[in-house]
């Protein structure tokens, strides 16, 4: 199995597939493997960021069916939550870690034609309509503080932070803005020109996620 990463390295040093008497198929995966990374924005520099795990389909560019993924232990089975769009968040404990623990996604489609995406981008909660610039200008420090770390061992691989990029659940949303900045096919693109303004943003509904705009 290939891996498709956004932003950020993922290694899988652990993955089964567990075939099942229907079309679906199982993906174990050690949660170490999922540990050694969200344990890296653990931290206040960037607690407004999170890893959202998926897979993307290799023919279709699409994120592959997620019918349901859990945490697994000897003792007990955790059910994560997915999205609508079919990506789930894992926590950060040191304690599932220790306990070999394993991440179990049972997918619609066959696992060979699934590559694990990885992608940085922030939490649930600080998504909204209006920002002030202090928002923003703390959601870019969080992004700079992530790469600023992961670069201090890697750096010719990190790129850096230039602005933020907003996404909306509505890919065909197109607007041009009071402020005269366009979405375009669901994203909006916020330059360094746009922090050089210090000016709020208001947007027309709640986006999706938010990401980095990052260039090496």
């Amino acid at each position: 199995m290939k891996q498709y990463l956004i932003l950020s390295g993922l290694i899988i040093t652990s993955l089964i597939i567990l075939p099942k008497p229907t079309q679906a198929e199982e993906i174990q995966v050690s949660y170490k493997t999922f540990y050694s990374h969200v344990r890296k924005i653990d931290n206040e520099d960037t607690q407004a960021l999170q890893f959202a795990f998926g897979f993307i389909h290799v023919t279709t560019g699409r994120l592959c069916k997620i019918n349901a993924a859990r945490i697994s232990t000897q003792k007990q089975q955790i059910p994560l939550d997915v999205s609508a769009e079919n990506r789930f968040t894992v926590p950060s404990e040191r304690a599932l870690s220790m306990a070999d623990a394993s991440i179990i996604i049972d997918v619609t489609e066959p696992s060979n034609q699934c590559d694990i995406s990885v992608q940085l981008e922030t939490k649930p909660e600080y998504l909204k309509r209006y920002y002030s610039f202090e928002d923003l200008t703390f959601i870019h420090e969080q992004y700079e503080a992530f790469f600023s770390e992961m670069g201090s061992f890697m750096s010719f691989m990190m790129p850096s932070v230039n602005g933020l990029v907003i996404q909306f659940e509505d890919q065909s949303l197109t607007t041009t803005m009071a402020n005269g900045y366009q979405i375009t096919q669901g994203s909006l693109t916020l330059d360094e020109a746009f922090f050089e303004r210090k000016k709020p943003l208001n947007l027309p509904v709640v986006p999706l996620r938010i990401t980095a705009l990052a260039t090496n």
